[in-house]
């Protein structure tokens, strides 16, 4: 069995990641870490207000970061120098220095780091790596991933997200490190990168768009466009070969279009689910999870290398 410890009750927590813990068949929760207690009060399992007086007193196995992202690299590591595994929201932190202190930190206490980029586990995702291994549409050259829509985080629970020292970033790390996690999980390791990053409409001090092209050692060239500032909405997801393509668009839909047809794989309702239940076997088989903290920093390199 494993216990956990959640730090942090926003949206995510609150809707996906304290209902997965809650029904893992392998899990409890133990305690909860949040700036107003009575947000805890319907779980019926301690709560703190300070993430240090949390690890010293609750006997959780595990913890789950869920808060925003400068908290990101600080509660980490102290989880992790106080004997604990972590799982950590995505983006894995503000920058590629302190992503590296977290996956140093827990190589060095022996303790497991999961990073919450939990498309990997999207079946219809699965099912396209294993057609590229399979050759279904040849040699893969190019793949492409837009995310657009019009958010504007200013006045509301979110407005972290628009502020530099508190999120790193705009769209690029909110939005596009999900999709350039799973560039990375699908076509290696990541050689060259060049971006164009600015803010054209929303009056804040993180970009309101990025572009993206990454290069990889396997001769893949992948697009990453993302915006918080154009409609229609999109969540296109497509990679193109020499003998054919593989068409995952809307990403978060079950849909997947290939050469000989198309097929549909949903993914939970809950989709953090599959992430949670990833780790907790991880942690009971002595395994690295299928997102763990060495795998995401690939993505904050790129991230890194798109911001300078």
């Amino acid at each position: 069995m494993i216990s956990w410890l959640v730090a942090g009750i926003g949206d995510i927590s609150s809707k996906r990641v304290l209902p997965a813990i809650l029904s893992e068949p392998r899990s409890r929760l133990a305690g909860i870490v949040t700036r107003d207690p009575r947000k805890a009060e319907p779980f019926g399992v301690p709560s703190w207000q300070d993430f240090d007086l949390a690890l010293s007193r609750c006997d959780a196995t595990a913890v789950y970061i869920a808060t925003p992202v400068f908290l990101h690299a600080p509660q980490t590591i102290a989880a992790l120098r106080a004997g604990r595994h972590v799982l950590c929201e995505k983006p894995m932190s503000l920058d590629y220095a302190q992503a590296a202190a977290m996956a140093a930190t827990a190589r060095e206490c022996e303790c497991t780091l999961g990073i919450a980029y939990y498309r990997r586990m999207y079946p219809k995702v699965e099912r396209a790596r294993r057609l590229l291994a399979e050759g279904a549409i040849g040699r893969p050259v190019f793949a492409e991933a837009t995310s657009h829509d019009h958010f504007n985080p200013l006045g509301t629970t979110r407005a972290w997200l628009a502020d530099p020292a508190l999120a790193g970033a705009g769209p690029l790390r909110d939005i596009a490190s999900h999709r350039i996690d799973l560039f990375n999980y699908l076509f290696g390791e990541p050689a060259r990168v060049s971006a164009h990053v600015s803010t054209l409409v929303h009056p804040f001090a993180v970009e309101d768009n990025a572009t993206v092209m990454i290069e990889y050692h396997s001769g893949v060239r992948g697009v990453v466009d993302v915006r918080w500032h154009a409609r229609p909405a999109r969540d296109e997801f497509r990679i193109r070969g020499t003998e054919g393509e593989l068409d995952l668009t809307p990403l978060n839909a079950p849909g997947l279009a290939l050469p000989a047809g198309s097929e549909s794989h949903p993914a939970p309702a809950n989709l953090h689910y599959p992430c949670v239940e990833d780790f907790v076997s991880a942690l009971l088989e002595g395994r690295a999870p299928r997102s763990s903290g060495e795998t995401a920093l690939a993505a904050e390199w790129v991230m890194e290398q798109s911001l300078k």
